[in-house]
């Protein structure tokens, strides 16, 4: 009999506060967002401390936990300010700081004492003794470098009495994370300072340059080369996996994608919360049902894989070539609310739509179902055939009962 001692968290990004609370919404245990300061996401939808607030209060009210991102790497004078940040946190009531960097550690446990601290994958922690130095200086949780095996995982479990956090779901670098200068080299752009430009998912051409110099693209004009060479990694994607992670003992399941949209963040918490679920009920019992693994399919994403969880990565895991498989679905709106007397539900268009669509409701708990669209309205009441404008508040008579919040998307 399978047994399972700690049922794990399933942690969801937030780039803002409506997808901080559509995380929630959707099943996410805890969420993990960024300040305006010390983080890697400067173009993510950074929080200020306003917002803090008020997303640890809707979050703690629903049972669910804050975490910030200060993993920056400081340069002389990059810290500046963070006593002053740090303490704002531990008196808003944010759960836990992910920290990369030594200097912003000894000054979050001086400045303020209490508040715990996570190491960020940043650090690249991939070895029990790793764990245990981290432990030791009074960390709880290390969340561990993605470039770890299974089995190194289940080692560290068994020497180890720390929480372990490990990505799950979501995109992937080409090079050891938190080790990467290539942004640095190409725009001048600190990757590990927040300002990362993504440069190994450009499209580069691969020249062979002769004796004489004339420089000649290797494949150019051959059969069967589709596109310029590319060092982009496809996602990571475990939902296959979630018996070996859960029977490893990983204390916390991350989804990343802070920059990713409602669409993305609420489908894929949805589905992980599912599966986590299922499993740590009746774990002997557990199947996987294709249905996570095809609505997993629904947003957009690269194609997928298991990372180094179970091999090194091949050419397999990279994207060049044609696209193996595209998601086939579109976000195209939200429920703000629904009249079960008239069966009119309330959108607020996010994407085109237009009657004679088929289109798909989906909610929490893997909620679902398809309808053809008949009919449409603007606020007033005015039949419409199209729904072009971004954010535009219409409505739609549905077959089912739906909820605010309530998905609805679309084939392409």
């Amino acid at each position: 009999m399978r047994t399972i001692t700690k049922k794990p968290e399933v942690l969801a990004p937030a780039g803002t506060l409506e997808k901080l609370k559509t995380a929630i919404h959707y099943g996410a245990d805890a969420v993990f967002i960024g300040g305006e300061q010390f983080g890697l996401r400067s173009r993510a939808g950074n929080f200020d401390f306003d917002e803090m607030s008020e997303a640890v209060q809707f979050a703690h009210k629903r049972g669910a936990k804050v975490y910030v991102t200060a993993n920056m790497v400081t340069h002389e004078g990059d810290e500046q300010g963070a006593d002053e940040f740090f303490r704002h946190l531990r008196d808003i009531g944010i759960d836990a700081v992910i920290v990369s960097d030594t200097a912003l550690m000894q000054i979050c446990v001086d400045a303020a004492p209490g508040l715990p601290i996570h190491l960020s994958t940043q650090a690249s922690a991939a070895n029990y003794q790793n764990l245990n130095f981290w432990k030791d200086e009074g960390l709880e949780r290390v969340v561990l470098a993605r470039e770890v095996s299974m089995e190194e995982i289940n080692e560290m479990k068994e020497r180890v009495d720390v929480e372990i956090e490990a990505f799950i779901h979501g995109a992937m670098c080409i090079s050891y994370s938190g080790r990467c200068v290539l942004s640095n080299h190409m725009e001048n752009r600190d990757a590990n300072r927040g300002g990362c430009c993504q440069s190994c998912r450009w499209k580069y051409g691969l020249f062979d340059i002769a004796v004489n110099g004339d420089r000649q693209m290797v494949g150019a004009g051959e059969e069967g080369i589709e596109e310029k060479f590319s060092m982009s990694s496809v996602d990571l994607a475990m939902i296959e996996h979630i018996p070996d992670l859960c029977e490893a003992g990983v204390d916390s399941l991350k989804i990343e994608g802070r920059m990713k949209s409602i669409h993305y963040v609420s489908t894929v918490a949805n589905v992980y919360r599912a599966a986590v679920d299922a499993y740590c009920a009746d774990p002997d019992h557990y199947e996987l049902k294709q249905e996570w693994v095809d609505e997993l399919w629904k947003a957009a994403q690269r194609e997928l894989a298991t990372g180094f969880y179970y091999s090194t990565p091949s050419e397999n895991e990279q994207l060049f070539g044609k696209r193996r498989k595209i998601p086939q679905y579109g976000f195209i709106g939200q429920v703000l609310d629904y009249d079960p007397t008239t069966q009119i539900a309330t959108i607020q268009q996010r994407n085109n739509f237009k009657v004679g669509d088929d289109i798909e409701f989906y909610g929490p708990g893997m909620r679902h179902f398809e309808q053809h669209l008949t009919e449409l309205w603007d606020e007033e009441g005015n039949a419409i055939e199209v729904a072009p404008h971004a954010m535009m508040i219409c409505k739609m008579k549905v077959n089912q009962p739906v909820e605010k919040f309530d998905m609805i998307r679309k084939r392409k």
